[in-house]
């Protein structure tokens, strides 16, 4: 048998609804914990994952990445199989591919695009109310659609993050933002964002602000100020994990 060392690079695509998140945690069921159990069941042996950013309890993911190192030589198509077999009908691996050994999920990443959908109508279809933020409430969705733009660029985003462990470690809250938009799409709005990496909840402190624009509550200029004098008590609340999606990372 070879022991030739792989990097294996996994596209995972998952209903977060049910999980406590992305990342292992004690006592919880989680997205990386259940692939990890998974591989350790199809290879033999503990394998430890490394995904390319953390996604909440309750968010969603179209093509997240996550890459490990192994000596199993399975070929890559009988173990994505295998995976899906393991793995519950929430979570698929929907891509995997043999990478160079220094690839790493998040470190080798060049940007991330995320999709938050906002439910508009008085009532929200049942099928629909775990991947949508339910909001029937009047918004001005042109002065939005008219903020969204304003977050483009390099700023210091800390009134858009959430406390973070990390924070101790004095890390830079500086992001470049290379798209920002909303579209009315139907009964839906979807906001796109694409970015060089995000805080922890700033996508869904970024939506639950431009709410506030379309509420009255606050302007363009107060949403650069914002960006210019951080202030987190002034930005808009966080809204649900639901409706947020990780569409794609560019590497």
């Amino acid at each position: 048998m070879s022991s030739e060392v792989r990097r294996i690079r996994l596209t995972i695509a998952y209903d977060g609804s049910e999980y406590a998140g992305w990342q292992v945690q004690p006592g919880q069921e989680t997205i990386q914990g259940l692939i990890e159990s998974a591989l350790r069941r199809a290879t033999k042996v503990a394998v430890s994952i490394q995904g390319s950013g953390r996604t909440d309890a309750g968010v969603h993911a179209l093509a997240q990445v996550a890459a490990f190192t192994t000596t199993n030589p399975i070929p890559v198509e009988n173990l994505q199989r295998a995976l899906n077999r393991l793995l519950p009908a929430a979570v698929r691996i929907v891509g995997v591919e043999v990478v160079p050994l220094e690839f790493h999920p998040r470190f080798s990443a060049r940007g991330k695009h995320y999709e938050y959908r906002i439910w508009r109508e008085e009532l929200c279809p049942p099928f629909l109310a775990r991947y949508v933020h339910h909001h029937p409430f009047p918004l001005d969705v042109g002065a939005m659609r008219e903020a969204a733009p304003l977050l483009c660029g390099e700023h210091d985003f800390s009134t858009f993050a959430a406390a973070d462990a990390k924070d101790a470690l004095g890390r830079s809250k500086v992001r470049r933002i290379f798209g920002s938009e909303l579209s009315e799409e139907g009964s839906l709005l979807v906001y796109r964002v694409h970015g060089s990496g995000f805080l922890k909840h700033m996508v869904r402190n970024l939506v639950g602000t431009l709410i506030e624009v379309g509420r009255g509550n606050l302007t363009g200029s107060g949403l650069v100020e914002l960006l210019e004098r951080p202030n987190r008590a002034r930005a808009g609340n966080t809204v649900p994990g639901r409706g947020l999606f990780l569409v794609r990372v560019d590497y």
